[in-house]
C-alpha cells in the first residue's frame, strides 16, 4: 500500500529526533559503552529508592535499586522493549495478523505503547485527517473522539449503526458518492479514513457481528481506505468465542488498533498501544518523541513485570474474572431496566463494554430533563447529545454505566429515572 498518500503534511515533515535516537542506541548498547552524549539527570540524585507493590493475590510488583533507576529514567519513544514483545506476542496469539509475517514497507505488523489509548487516538487522528477531509464514522459515538476530531476541520460523515454496530448496506450507500476508480486522482474528496469502535460501543454497548466486519472491510479495501479500530472494550466481551477482530482479517495492512489497559488493569496508570502497519506506526513514534516523549518508565516497568509474571495464561485468567464482574453488572441493569422502564424507554443488552443506550419514549431531547432535572431527583445520567456529531440536535437517548454502582444503587438510580419521565410526560 502506498501509506504516504494518507499522511497529513504535519505528519510527512516529522522527522526523528536525533538526540531520542542516541537515547535509545544508549539504551541497546554493552555497560562498556562510555557515553557523554545524553542529556539524562544522573538517578543518583533522585529521591526515590526502591519500591514494592502488593498485588490482590498476595505476589508483589517489586522494584529493587537498579530497577528503580530504570523506572524512573527517560525510555524509548515507542516503549520499553520486554512491555512491547510481551504485547506483540499477545496480539499474535489473540489476533493471528496476516501483517506480522509481512516485510515492512508491505505494511508489517508493529506496535508502540501510548499514554492511554486516547493519546494513540489522538496522534493517529492528527497524522491522517486534514482539513476539509471527509472521515466516516458511526455516531453516536465516543465523546472523546469527536473532541479530537472536530478541531482538525474535517467534514465527520455518519454512517449508520445499529445494536450490531455499523451497517454495510448504509456504509456502501454513503460511499456510491464516488467512484472507486477515481480515489487516487489528486482533489479526490473520497473518505480515506473510518472509525469505528467495534466491541461494546461508547455510549451504545453495540458489537458489530463477523460477517459486517468482513463486509465493511471489503468496501476499504474497494475504495482504499484505513479502518481505525478502537476497541478499549474487546477484553469484555460477554461471550466467547471473542469476535474475530479487523486485525485479523487486514491481509492489505489497512487496519490502525487501539488497545487499552484502562477497563482491565488501570484507568490511571495510563496504558495504551497501537497496532498497525510498520510505516504508520513509526509516524506517530515520531509525533512522542516530539510531545510526551514516551510513556511513564515506570508505569511500563510496572505493568511489564505485572504481565511477566502472569503468562498470557494468567492474564487471560484474570480478564475472565473482570469479565465475570461487569456480566453480573450488566445483568443487574438490564433487570432493574425491565422492572422499572419497560413502559417509559427502549434498549438492547450490550454483549460487551459497560453502558446501557436507552431510548426515552415521548421524550424529543434529553439534555434538559437530565442537566437540570434529573439532578433534583438525584440520579445522573449522559444525554446522548454529546456523543452526537451535532451536540445541539435533539436526541432522545441517556447513556447509563453499569461499571461502579451497586445493584441496589442502579435499582434505585433507575425508580428514580422512571418517576422522573413520567412527570415530564
Amino acid at each position: 500500500m502506498n501509506y504516504s498518500r494518507f499522511l497529513t503534511a504535519v505528519s510527512a515533515a516529522r522527522k526523528p529526533s536525533p538526540i531520542r535516537m542516541l537515547t535509545e542506541l544508549q539504551q541497546r548498547s554493552p555497560p562498556s559503552l562510555i557515553s557523554l552524549a545524553g542529556g539524562a539527570p544522573n538517578p543518583n540524585t533522585f529521591p526515590f529508592q526502591s519500591a514494592s507493590i502488593r498485588m490482590k493475590n498476595g505476589e508483589a510488583v517489586t522494584f529493587d535499586e537498579t530497577t528503580m533507576k530504570r523506572a524512573l529514567q527517560y525510555s524509548a519513544s515507542n516503549g520499553i522493549p520486554e512491555l512491547l514483545t510481551w504485547m506483540k506476542d499477545l496480539q499474535k496469539s489473540l489476533h493471528n495478523p496476516p501483517t506480522a509475517s509481512y516485510s515492512p514497507d508491505k505494511g508489517q505488523m508493529d506496535m508502540c505503547v501510548t499514554t492511554g489509548s486516547q493519546e494513540g487516538l489522538c496522534k493517529v487522528f492528527e497524522m491522517l485527517v486534514n482539513p476539509g477531509d471527509n472521515v466516516l464514522i458511526d455516531a453516536p459515538t465516543y465523546s472523546g473522539t469527536l473532541a479530537a476530531l472536530q478541531p482538525l476541520g474535517c467534514n465527520l460523515i455518519n454512517v449508520s449503526s445499529d445494536q450490531h454496530g455499523m451497517i454495510p448496506a448504509a456504509l456502501k450507500e454513503v460511499l456510491s458518492r464516488w467512484d472507486p476508480a477515481e480515489v487516487h486522482r489528486p482533489g479526490s474528496t473520497a473518505p480515506r479514513v473510518l472509525y469505528t469502535i467495534p466491541n461494546g460501543g461508547n455510549p451504545t454497548g453495540a458489537s458489530m457481528t463477523t460477517q459486517r466486519k468482513r463486509d465493511v472491510y471489503e468496501l476499504a479495501r474497494k475504495y482504499d481506505m484505513l479502518i481505525i479500530e478502537d476497541d478499549p472494550y474487546y477484553f469484555l466481551q460477554f461471550e466467547k468465542p471473542w469476535a474475530p477482530t479487523f486485525l485479523s482479517m487486514d491481509v492489505d495492512g489497512r487496519i490502525i488498533r487501539t488497545d487499552s489497559f484502562s477497563k482491565i488493569l488501570s484507568s490511571g496508570l495510563r496504558i495504551g498501544f497501537v497496532t498497525g502497519p510498520k510505516p504508520l506506526v513509526d509516524r506517530v513514534v515520531l509525533h512522542i518523541q516530539a510531545s510526551t516523549m514516551h510513556t511513564s518508565s515506570f508505569t511500563q516497568l510496572m505493568v511489564s513485570q505485572l504481565l511477566h509474571s502472569w503468562g498470557q495464561e494468567g492474564f487471560l485468567n484474570h480478564i475472565d474474572g473482570v469479565i465475570e464482574f461487569y456480566r453480573k453488572q450488566r445483568d443487574a441493569m438490564v433487570s432493574s431496566a425491565d422492572k422499572w422502564l419497560k413502559d417509559v424507554a427502549e434498549w438492547h443488552a450490550p454483549s460487551a463494554g459497560m453502558f446501557l443506550w436507552i431510548k426515552l419514549k415521548g421524550i424529543a431531547d434529553t439534555q434538559q430533563l437530565i442537566m437540570e432535572k434529573a439532578l433534583e431527583k438525584e440520579v445522573l445520567l449522559v444525554p446522548g447529545g454529546v456523543f452526537m456529531i451535532n451536540s445541539s440536535d435533539p436526541c432522545p437517548y441517556v447513556r447509563a454505566a453499569f461499571s461502579l454502582s451497586t445493584p441496589q444503587q442502579i435499582d434505585e438510580a433507575f425508580r428514580r429515572l422512571s418517576s422522573l419521565i413520567k412527570e415530564a410526560l
